[in-house]
């Protein structure tokens, strides 16, 4: 089994703040998507598709639910030895300081890393959308004897900016690296072979033999992507492991957005169901939804919803959502509930309950959990750009955000 001595090392980000509010009670790699999922469940599903069974993820802000997603979804039994387990930032003898960066997480892990006896360790981003086969680029990085792998696609001449854009020669050996450019004149040079407008970018997937991992963090290199790679480079050998299929960065508020509702469409170049090789998450045991004379239109739907008597088109409503009757919701990701109203009677009556209330007209918007939206509440997004925040909801980059648990009174507009 080629990834057998694999160890994959998830990157859970800082504070997330490029998707806050969405981040203000839970890490990063917590945030739901596609109607069921969280963002961590794909680098986790993508491992355990490629047969890599420890797991590790490392994180330090709002860590709890993340935790607690992970204990109870990612579960192996005494036959199929592995792991997936939360490695926090901690205060030790040796350390008293937070994650420092990408690298600086890692390197405050090493000893983690050092006695599973992995003899590669995969690095990987907690915030991109995408299903990658791990064991093509470990076939790929042995066989050259590469000391380090870099995962890469190609990216358009505006995006180039977000990306480390690098260069590499008729073997695919990395000979230059720069991180997110900003000018013409650091991209020169860098262009795809016959393609002005197109440069090969990093996707954040790092393979390096342990190795030369410990021997490249044994200085004061904060970050891979600014840091460690380009000192790879001019020590060791660094190769490019092109990949073809669909990837998307989500980690900004917009991306996040556009990414969900691409899932509500036929063409759709993701999508969760696969038969081979599935996106995994916490098994709810929800029943199906229930829906009464509503208009559906490219809508993702998941598990357990309430709809009555509504118009939804473009979005994407989450698990155990509650719609009321004559609400239109167009081009929303709705993110649903963590329990049913009635289960939750423990906490009181609500002047608002949870849902979408009767009357509301929602689009352009992003509702977090257990948020509670009021009779005739209309939302509109704003101008592209425009960044606003409210007691109870935000606007980041045009997209209205309505965070966890937040109420939304009846009547209210949100509007530019």
């Amino acid at each position: 089994m080629t990834t057998q001595n694999v160890l994959a090392l998830v990157l859970g980000g800082g504070r997330g703040s490029r998707l806050w509010p969405l981040t203000k009670l839970r890490a990063k790699p917590a945030v739901p998507i596609g109607g069921k999922y969280r963002l961590i469940d794909i680098p986790v599903s993508n491992c355990l598709n490629s047969d890599i069974h420890q797991i590790a993820i490392l994180t330090q802000f709002n860590s709890v639910s993340l935790h607690r997603h992970i204990s109870r979804t990612y579960q192996f039994d005494s036959f199929h030895p592995g792991w997936v387990q939360i490695l926090a930032a901690e205060q030790t003898l040796t350390s008293a300081d937070w994650y420092q960066g990408t690298a600086d997480a890692v390197r405050k892990q090493l000893f983690e890393i050092q006695v599973t006896g992995a003899t590669e360790v995969l690095i990987l981003a907690g915030d991109h959308l995408y299903r990658m086969d791990y064991d093509e680029m470990v076939r790929n990085h042995r066989d050259v004897g590469a000391d380090v792998t870099v995962g890469v696609r190609p990216v358009r001449r505006q995006d180039a900016s977000r990306f480390g854009i690098l260069r590499q020669d008729a073997e695919n050996r990395i000979t230059a690296f720069v991180e997110k450019p900003k000018t013409d004149e650091a991209l020169k040079g860098f262009a795809l072979e016959g393609e002005e407008e197109l440069y090969p970018g990093s996707m954040g997937i790092y393979l390096f033999r342990t190795e030369v991992l410990i021997d490249l963090l044994n200085s004061d290199l904060d970050d891979f992507g600014s840091d460690v790679i380009p000192a790879a480079i001019q020590s060791h050998k660094v190769y490019a492991c092109s990949f073809g299929g669909y990837w998307a960065d989500i980690g900004t508020m917009r991306a996040f957005y556009e990414a969900n509702l691409l899932l509500t469409q036929p063409d759709s170049p993701f999508r969760f169901h696969d038969p081979v090789r599935p996106i995994y998450t916490h098994p709810r045991f929800l029943p199906g939804s229930r829906i009464y004379d509503v208009r559906l239109d490219r809508v993702l739907l998941a598990d357990g919803c309430v709809v009555e008597g509504a118009d939804l088109q473009h979005s994407v409503i989450g698990i155990r959502s509650v719609i009321g009757e004559d609400v239109i919701i167009r081009d929303t990701v709705i993110m649903g509930a963590d329990y049913y109203e009635e289960e939750a009677s423990e906490l009181g009556e609500k002047p608002v309950p949870m849902g979408i209330g009767r009357g509301s007209r929602i689009s352009g918007a992003i509702i977090d959990k257990n948020a509670r939206i009021g009779e005739g509440v209309r939302i509109e997004p704003f101008p592209r750009g425009t960044e606003m925040d409210e007691a109870d909801w935000s606007v980041r980059d045009g997209i209205v955000v309505v965070p966890k648990s937040a109420v939304i009174p009846s009547g209210m507009v949100i509007a530019p």
